[in-house]
């Protein structure tokens, strides 16, 4: 479909299911690349499946973690992926390789992960009871940013949509705007719940255009403001809220809120149940509820950069949400007529001939001037929808799709691996290592450079509590290594593509 019409039809969110996908284990979050074109998920044996969202196929999964994942981000160019696990560790990885560039590893849980919009050396990350922390990827090192109250370390935070400022709030409703650079303060209001009482804020989501985010609170409220009117208030302001979005019916906590890809729509995932509220920004109006499956609890939900798709995640299966296309054939030949019932045809008596003796001469109009013009089919416009307002031209080193492995079932012989009996032996070498370590460090079929040990470093934080324990597993229970055990050997994509840095992984993990 043209990039071009998406947005000229009127209603631009989806009606209906539209299929699910299945990563072989617990899917427990997941992310869309800036173009929509690949779909990142986080699952609960540690792997990142990567899939193509317009095959709907595996593209890649990457044998990331050892414990669950629990968040995700794509770099501005998709070619870099940041993850964190519930073990605390956060890990940069290559796209096209799978390879991990580097580590880091915190005292508690992370609870979300951020690539600044603009810089690919920053990651904005959320430890449990701590302050946020920005980190300097080339460099390792980190800054903690100011809080408003050092007591109270429940702090949530996000870059806004350019990464200029960095918007953090806190359990006592009070919003922080800091500068991304300096870390000083540029503007701070306090979310109240009509009388001076003040909600916790739960998270805060920028739309990809415009200047709008929103903010979901304890109050089961969703406020969205603008962003330039919490600048324009300063310290200690008292901006409105555009709209105000809850439901009033049932009193729904939210567990997931985010923008439409052209920042009109707002989606909130409910906490109870496997529900999608959709609602009009700039009225503040419901217009769609989708219903999952019952008894099911929400994991996770994303929308699509820029088609009307919803991708939400429940009982570890991602489910898609589209739009319902009718097929109206008649719209591409316009003398074509829907049959209930065969009709026996009647032919014209010249319909079949070489040349048609009936056919009646065209008139010869003006347009048929318009023939002898010259097309230009060698200039490649920009897509519109690719681009930031402030960029004339996409970004063409970017990384919108993966080269797939073809599958071959039962093959007969493997050239390029060593013979099945090899395989399952495992000799000592000099180092005191298995072969399956030495192979991992030898050269790469396509002649590179052996892959190195990737580097880990441990970010120490004052007062930091290090026994926490993510709310993932606080939820979830032991359910989680069953599942895993049960999805490692249907994962036959899995071993496919991740064979060659599977053991890489594992022994960078120590």
């Amino acid at each position: 479909m043209n990039l071009e019409l998406l947005e000229s039809f009127g209603q631009n969110y989806p009606e209906e299911a539209d299929g699910t996908l299945d990563c072989i284990s617990m899917a427990l979050t997941c992310t869309f690349n800036r173009w929509g074109t690949l779909l990142a998920v986080g699952c609960n044996d540690g792997r990142i499946v990567i899939w193509d969202f317009l095959t709907r196929g595996i593209a890649k999964i990457i044998s990331a973690h050892i414990h669950p994942v629990c968040s995700l981000c794509w770099s501005r160019d998709g070619h870099k992926l940041v993850s964190a696990s519930t073990d605390n560790i956060v890990s940069q990885w290559d796209v096209l390789t799978g390879d991990c560039d580097q580590r880091f590893r915190f005292p508690s849980p992370i609870l979300k992960l951020q690539y600044h919009p603009r810089d690919l050396d920053k990651v904005l990350v959320c430890p449990m009871k701590s302050a946020p922390v920005l980190l300097t990827l080339s460099d390792s090192k980190h800054v903690v940013l100011p809080v408003d109250d050092d007591s109270d370390l429940n702090v949530v935070a996000a870059f806004d949509r350019r990464g200029e400022y960095i918007y953090t709030g806190n359990a006592k409703g009070k919003i922080l705007v800091l500068n991304t650079n300096t870390q000083e303060l540029v503007a701070s209001f306090r979310v109240t719940t009509g009388t001076s009482n003040t909600t916790a804020i739960k998270s805060i989501e920028f739309a990809r255009k415009g200047s709008c985010f929103l903010i979901n609170t304890a109050d089961r409220i969703i406020r969205v403001y603008d962003g330039r009117e919490i600048l324009t208030c300063g310290r200690d302001g008292e901006p409105e809220p555009m709209q105000k979005l809850q439901d009033l019916v049932n009193r729904t906590p939210w567990k997931r809120c985010c923008f439409s890809g052209d920042g009109e729509y707002i989606v909130a995932g409910s906490a109870r149940q496997h529900a999608l509220y959709i609602w009009e920004k700039s009225i503040g109006n419901l217009v769609k509820i989708l219903h999952g499956t019952r008894g099911e609890l929400l994991l996770d939900v994303a929308w699509h950069p820029v088609r009307p798709i919803i991708t939400s995640i429940s009982s570890g299966v991602v489910s898609i949400w589209a739009q319902n296309q009718v097929e109206n054939w008649s719209a591409f030949a316009p003398d074509f007529k829907e049959l209930d019932e065969n009709v026996e045809y009647e032919e014209r008596e010249s319909e079949f001939d070489i040349e048609d003796e009936d056919k009646s001469e065209p008139e010869q109009t003006g347009g048929d001037a318009a023939e002898d013009e010259e097309v230009d089919v060698t200039t490649v416009d920009p897509i519109v929808a690719f681009c930031s307002s402030d960029e004339e031209l996409e970004d063409y080193k970017a990384l919108l799709y993966l080269p797939i492995a073809p599958e071959v079932e039962d093959p007969e012989e493997n050239p390029f691996g060593p013979p099945p009996e090899a395989s399952g032996q495992v000799t000592p070498t000099e180092d005191g290592l298995g072969t399956g370590d030495k192979k991992q460090r030898q050269p790469s079929a396509d002649g590179g450079p052996a892959k190195k040990k990737a580097r880990t470093t441990t970010i120490e934080l004052q007062g930091v509590p290090s026994d926490e324990v993510h709310p993932l597993l606080g939820v979830k229970g032991d359910g989680k290594s069953k599942k895993k055990t049960a999805g490692r050997p249907k994962g036959s994509k899995g071993s496919l593509v991740s064979q060659s840095y599977k053991q890489h992984d594992i022994g960078g993990m120590e």
